[in-house]
């Protein structure tokens, strides 16, 4: 199953909720889809939909998702991480007045590296990481072990010198 969710913001998120039902109908998704549209104007046709759900849910649809695909809200795409998910991130955009600036974009931009998050810069890539995302996923864990152990190892060589 797929988790899409847009947050609680008050501008539409169409752009994402009509390209994830498009990849449904045209089977590029041939898994479940469950998205909370929020204050979406476009209705799904062909994936599972609620404007909103209650915490409680929203987790439980995490924990039992394939992919969770998020807006570039932190909270929406830190709690699948604190989950062991890694979410595809689609930041809100000015230009598509789903929000009032871009500092979804800025953000997930500068943390994408250090956080282990997939990061739609461009719509058209959508398919794409929903795609490949089992591929995408492995070589992020393996750059997060190889970061943990670098860290370690020179962990052990600061603990060694004071000692």
């Amino acid at each position: 199953m797929i988790f899409v969710t847009v947050g609680t913001h008050e501008q539409p998120f169409n752009r994402l909720i009509k390209s994830i039902d498009t990849l449904k109908r045209k089977d590029v998704i041939t898994e479940d889809v469950i998205i909370q549209t929020g204050f979406s104007t476009y209705e799904p046709k062909y994936c599972q939909w609620s404007k909103m759900f209650s915490y409680q849910e929203v987790v439980k649809n995490v924990e039992k998702a394939h992919i969770v695909i998020t807006h570039g809200g932190p909270a929406s795409f830190i709690m699948p991480l604190q989950i062991g998910k890694i979410p595809i991130v689609v930041p809100r955009q000015k230009k598509f007045n789903e929000h009032v600036n871009d500092h979804q974009v800025k953000f997930v931009q500068h943390i994408e590296n250090c956080m282990g998050i997939i990061v739609v810069k461009s719509i058209e890539t959508l398919p794409e990481k929903i795609v490949n995302y089992e591929q995408i996923i492995a070589r992020i864990k393996a750059e997060i072990i190889s970061n943990n152990r670098n860290f370690c190892i020179e962990f052990e060589n600061i603990v060694r010198k004071m000692f």
